[in-house]
């Protein structure tokens, strides 16, 4: 039986693209510009500051398409995570590294707010800045390092996204499955081809979608 996903993923495709190709163009082509357009320190954070911001609800809406199409494809592939071989891994491996990337893109907005507001010449935020003093120059290297992690770690999901499409083949899904039930632990409890009939019953091998 053949089973179309096309709406979940596209919403995960895209979100993710959107997610790795704006943190990439910012780490190179928006902190590079504030660094040649800014005439100081002060004046560079205020540049590179305000480009972030402007990307931030654009990023936000990128990366919850990204998870919604996520777990429609999660869920629409439960069978084959359970009964194929290497499947069940490579999806904690992705969900461990979106979770990562996930950690650094908030942590980053919340350093990268703190440069904003020391960096404003707006006396209300000079207020505000006061209440969480940091040290500008230190503030700027963490959040570049954070920058450019989070497109190294979109970059791994999106390989990861790769394998599972090499793991929806039909030969791989096969061979997944014919491993899983003949392997030591699996067999031992006779349960080896009563979980190849599972997977069959849920539509696999054949299924056309993703994990």
């Amino acid at each position: 039986m053949s089973e179309r996903n096309t709406v979940m993923r596209s919403l995960h495709d895209i979100g993710l693209a959107a997610w790795f190709g704006g943190s990439l163009m910012g780490a190179i082509g928006l902190n590079g510009a504030a660094k040649k357009t800014g005439d100081g320190e002060m004046s560079t954070a205020r540049i590179a500051s305000a480009g972030w911001a402007a990307w931030t609800p654009v990023n936000a809406a990128a990366i919850g398409t990204h998870l919604v199409g996520g777990a429609g494809l999660l869920g629409a592939n439960s069978a084959r995570v359970a009964y194929q071989q290497g499947v069940g891994a490579s999806t904690v491996a992705k969900l461990v590294l979106t979770g990562a990337a996930l950690a650094a893109t908030a942590y980053t907005r919340v350093l990268g707010k703190k440069v904003e507001l020391a960096s404003s010449l707006d006396p209300r935020d000079a207020e505000m800045a006061a209440e969480h003093p940091i040290r500008l120059d230190q503030a700027q290297r963490q959040l570049v390092v954070l920058q450019w992690a989070v497109p190294a770690l979109t970059a791994g999901v999106l390989v990861l996204n790769a394998l599972h499409g090499e793991q929806q083949r039909p030969e791989q899904q096969r061979l997944g499955m014919l491993r899983r039930a003949t392997s030591p632990l699996v067999a031992a409890g006779g349960t080896g081809w009563a979980a190849v009939r599972r997977a069959r019953e849920h539509g696999m091998p054949g299924r056309h979608c993703e994990a």
